[in-house]
């Protein structure tokens, strides 16, 4: 059983992870106004999610764009309480490859190291929608921790199969010595 201490931390991100933002949703401009109230996507946030991802044996922390304006605004929305933010430096440009929804030959994610830095050897899961496999390489080679970096479906968001493979990845380090 894990110390408390040990807990292991569950990265999250907002954006195709918690906010669907493919399918049907409504077009919305990628700019200051997107982490605002007046972002109409907000309404596509599921309420249960936030119960769920409280239920989880980790400890959760904002790994997201979004910065402190998640605690603000999506949060309250899922009845979340102020969680940590994961502190990701500099956001890169809209143009930047890092940001690349394409699996194969993506360029690593602007998270990735920072991510890893923060973990410190802890385990971790990371729930984001642009997780590649160069992503998962960088991990394997610089964390001494488990790690399950679990990519999401952008236009469903987050969904039972996604919290039964958290559910399963945290049950699995629960039972190690």
């Amino acid at each position: 059983m894990l110390d408390p201490v040990d807990r292991p931390l569950l990265f999250l991100d907002v954006d195709g992870t918690l906010l669907p933002v493919g399918g049907d949703a409504p077009s919305v401009a990628w700019d200051e106004s997107w982490q605002t109230d007046a972002n109409p996507l907000l309404a596509r946030l599921s309420p249960a999610h936030g119960p769920r991802l409280l239920a989880l044996s980790c400890e959760l922390v904002w790994a997201t764009a979004w910065m402190a304006d998640a605690n603000e605004l999506v949060a309250p929305r899922l009845g979340l309480p102020e969680l940590p933010v994961a502190e990701l430096g500099e956001v890169p440009a809209a143009e930047d490859p890092s940001w690349s929804l394409s699996a194969a030959g993506a360029a690593l994610s602007w998270k990735t190291r920072a991510l890893v830095d923060q973990a410190a050897g802890r385990p971790f899961a990371w729930l984001d929608d642009e997780i590649t496999d160069a992503d998962r390489a960088w991990v394997d080679a610089h964390h001494s921790g488990p790690a399950l970096l679990h990519r999401v479906d952008a236009r469903h968001g987050l969904t039972e199969r996604d919290f039964t493979v958290v559910r399963e990845w945290l049950r699995g380090l629960s039972s190690q010595p």
